[in-house]
Parts: C-alpha cells; structure tokens; sequence
C-alpha cells in the first residue's frame, strides 16, 4: 500500500493523480476516450505442476478449498508490489495510482442456472500473502452466500431500481459526472463493482475455457482476468521421452493507457515465474516498490 500522503487537489478517494508523465502519454485518454476502444487482449498459459504440489500441500496443512482463484489473486498482489503500474487507473481522463489492491469477483450462491449471484469487492494490501489471501477471499464469499441481502452494491442497485426509468438514467449521468471529477460519494464508490483494481472469472470450476470479457466503461476497472480448466498435453522432453505435463490457459483485457507495453510485458514475466516458485506468496514481499509521483 502507498505510504501516507497529503490529499493534493486532482487527487480521489480511491487514488492520487500522477504528475509526472511525459506529455504524449498524458494525452492519451483524450485521443482513447473509452476504455473498451483502448483494451488489449493477452492469452497465454502456463505450466502448473509446481502450484499443484503446493496447492495439495497448503490443502493437508490447515487451508482447505484453496485453490487456484486463491492463487491468482495472491500472483497478482505480488506483481502489484513490485510493478505498481498495473494498478492504475483512468479516470476523467486523467492518470491514477491506486491507493490499495481492489479485488472484484462475481459470487453465485448455489451452482444452478437460477441461483441468484452478487458481487464481492475486496481491498488487499500489497504486502498481502496468499493466507492473507485465502482468509480475506473466504470470509467475504461465505458473507456474500449468507448474508447477500446485506452486501452494500446490491443494497443500492436494488434502491436505484426502485426509480422510474428516466429518473434513474438522470442519476447514471449525474454519478458518471460525479466520478469524472473525483467527486462520486465515497459510499458509492467502495461499494461499486465497477471500481476497482482487477475483475477475476474462474471458468475452471465450471470446466470451461477462459474468455476474453470486456472492460466496463463505467467505472474505472482497467484489468479482468479470466482462467480455465486444466488440461493435459504430451510433450517430447529433452531425452526425446513423451510426457504429460498440465496447463492453464488464462486471459487479460487490460486498458493500455495505464502503462506502457515493455512496462506490462515484464510485470506478465514475473506473474508467470511465480507458478514455477510458488513459495514465493507465503511471505510477504522484502521491498514494495511505490508508484511514480
């Protein structure tokens, strides 16, 4: 988490502005005015056996169900704390860096095609380990499954519903005018699912593929990640014997106005060295590098 700073004018609630950038990536929000027409889409995979025997140990430990939600989340935290680029954000056409890690995942509360679903919004610190991770993320799901009327982004969806048509696309406009300034209530803004650091989708607990899913032009979410099911592959090793070795196949749409792509590129490097060093989460990172001024 950013150390402690004094408020300056331009800042928000949920990040202060960045000053610093050079003058043709300041002007890009101007040129790539929505976050959809400036999203770039990534799919890569990777090789798992090294997060699967660590998984299976964590589980025999004291951390039953955790799995790989639990590790992807925890992978992105530690490439926030040393690449805290990522963790950006546009908003009013101007740069953020966001003061903490705020997770957003959709959350059903039993596995049917009715069952009724909601959101969780979760802030993380970058100094975060994957206990922080699992304890943070399991507390607030089992919440969200027993106690859904009470989660606050449902709270008011439900209370602006209750506005005839014309009166609540008023009140979009007004709240979209409100975030472009900085000035959304901050009741709003903490509860919104459209304000945040990263979307996650596991479709592996479904057995399906990852997909590319869009960015929201509301709000200002400027990363969804989505991962799939594992699957096997035969490979020819080094000694010309044929292997089994298991993947994942996983998805970004990211907003490029955050950072560069050389920047993006080698934050992606370290996310994909952490399946091959896994104990790496267990404790947390040794330096967290502070986002430029």
């Amino acid at each position: 988490m950013e150390k402690k700073r004094k408020r300056r004018w331009g800042d928000r609630y949920d990040g202060r502005r960045i000053r610093t950038l050079d003058p043709i990536n300041a002007l890009m929000p101007f040129i790539f005015k929505t976050i959809n027409t400036s999203s770039n889409s990534f799919a890569n995979s990777v090789e798992i056996s090294q997060v699967e025997k660590y998984l299976r140990e964590k589980r025999l430990d004291k951390y039953p169900g955790i799995g790989y939600l639990h590790f992807f989340i925890a992978t992105y935290i530690r490439v926030a704390s040393e690449y805290p680029g990522v963790n950006r954000f546009i908003s009013g056409q101007r740069l953020f860096a966001r003061y903490n890690i705020a997770f957003v995942m959709t959350v059903k509360k039993g596995m049917s095609v009715d069952a009724p679903e909601t959101t969780i919004k979760i802030n993380f610190s970058p100094k975060d380990t994957i206990f922080d991770v699992y304890n943070k993320l399991n507390a607030e799901v089992k919440k969200a499954r027993e106690e859904r009327e009470s989660i606050a982004a449902l709270i008011i969806a439900k209370s602006f519903l209750k506005l005839p048509r014309i009166i609540l696309k008023s009140l979009i406009s007004i709240l979209e005018c409100l975030d472009y300034f900085g000035l959304m209530p901050k009741t709003i803004l903490d509860a919104s699912p459209f304000h945040g650091s990263l979307f996650v989708t596991d479709l592996g607990s479904i057995g399906l593929p990852p997909v590319f899913h869009h960015l929201y032009d509301f709000g200002n979410m400027p990363l969804f990640i989505a991962f799939g099911a594992k699957r096997k592959t035969r490979e020819i090793n080094n000694d010309g014997e044929i292997i089994v070795r298991k993947y994942i196949d996983y998805t970004f749409v990211m907003d490029e106005r955050v950072c560069d792509g050389f920047y993006f590129s080698q934050s992606m490097k370290l996310f994909k060295s952490i399946f091959r060093n896994p104990t790496v989460l267990d404790k947390s990172p040794d330096k967290i590098v502070e986002d430029i001024d």
